[in-house]
Formats: structure tokens, sequence, C-alpha cells
């Protein structure tokens, strides 16, 4: 499909657009570039003008999956609390398992990206994990010692950024798992109830009390800044 005359950051975001399902595909090392250029529509030659390398593409969709997203925004404004903890969580399990029906699509190919990277040399999923850290890391780690000051979590060894990621490895890998149309894991019960029941036993794994999730159910994914 060819791009037509548009301007260079257009051109560019076409070209990003055109090469994520192919990487998300067939991997790093398993996409050419007369692979890319034929999806975008352009010449090898135009490709290596606004990218010099696979590596600088990678990259571009690398900082794109980083840039501009509302679930960052809206963390910013949570003060560390139980509720902000439980909001994490469930929106995490919920986004990577359920998700919306508009970013269904983008997280499949996201996820397929990370899966790829692993499988190569990681540098994709690294550098996208690193890049999220900031955002969520932090406040998570606070809202665990808030959590524990208000009764609702019993104190862990556990470091809270390994907490964190250790609630990301459930919600990730239940992702990977519904990747394939029909999945690869025969799971019991509709999908909207595996997500509370993931949910429920990650916040059983890093410390929270029964009264504290029980209290949490029916709660928005994300508190409000004022609860």
């Amino acid at each position: 499909m060819a791009i037509g005359r548009l301007d260079s950051d257009e051109r560019r975001r076409a070209i990003v657009d055109a090469a994520v399902p192919l990487f998300a595909r067939n991997g790093f090392a398993g996409t050419t570039t007369r692979e890319l250029a034929a999806a975008a529509g352009v010449s090898e030659a135009l490709l290596f003008r606004h990218f010099p390398s696979k590596q600088s593409l990678y990259r571009e969709i690398l900082a794109r999956a980083c840039e501009g997203d509302p679930a960052y925004e809206k963390l910013a404004t949570l003060p560390p609390s139980t509720a902000t903890l439980v909001g994490i969580v469930r929106f995490m399990v919920r986004r990577f398992v359920l998700g919306a029906e508009a970013e269904r699509h983008e997280i499949d190919l996201r996820m397929r990206l990370i899966l790829h990277s692993i499988l190569e040399d990681g540098g994709y999923a690294r550098e996208l994990f690193a890049a999220v850290a900031p955002h969520v890391v932090p406040l998570f780690s606070a809202s665990l010692k808030a959590a524990e000051a208000a009764g609702d979590l019993a104190p862990l060894p556990a470091d809270g950024a390994n907490r964190f990621w250790f609630a990301h490895h459930v919600a990730a890998m239940m992702a990977f798992a519904f990747l394939p149309p029909d999945g690869v894991i025969p799971y019991q019960g509709s999908v909207d109830r595996l997500a509370d029941d993931a949910a429920d036993f990650i916040l059983r794994g890093i410390g929270m009390n029964e009264a504290a999730i029980a209290a949490s159910h029916g709660e928005p994914a994300f508190p409000s800044a004022a609860d």
C-alpha cells in the first residue's frame, strides 16, 4: 500500500505503523528492510533516509510505545495509598488480559514485540520496561508502605520494585497465554472473572490482607485522586 505524498513526520509515522505488525509477527532479526519498505509502500532508499537502520526504526517504535499514555498521566495524580495500590494491580491485570476494544489490537502487538524481543537479544523489552518503571514503580513502592502503615498489608522482605515486577509477570503471562485466538491455557470461568481472580491472587502475594482485598471489590481500576 503506497503512502502517497506526506510530509516528513507523517511519512515517518506511516513507516512505523507499517513496521510494527511485521516486527510483532517475525521479530527484529526475522524482518528484512525489503519487507519493511514494501509494507510501508516506499523504496528501501527512502526507508533508510528516514531510518538509517532497523535499530533506529525499532527505537522509534519503543519511544512511541511510551509516549502520551493517559494511564501514566492518571498515575501521576494519585497519592500513595492502599486504594492506589489496589488500583494499579487491578488496572494492570484488566488492561493486559481484557483491554478496551479500541486498544486490544495495540496491546496484542506490543505483547508480541516483547515476546520476540525476549527470544532474541531482549533489547526492546529491556528498554521498554526501563522506560515504564519510573512512571509506576516509585508510586507502587510508596503505596506498599502506605498500605502497611494503614494495617492493610503485611510487611514482607521482598523489595517494593521486585513486588511490582512479580505482579507484572502474572498479568503479562496471562496476556501472552491469550495471544492466540483460542488461548493456550484451559482456564475455568469467564475472562472477566479471571482478571478479578488474578488481581486478588497478586494482592495476596504482595502481602495485602483479606479484609482490604474484599473492601476493594467493586472499586474502579483507578481510584480518583481525591480517594
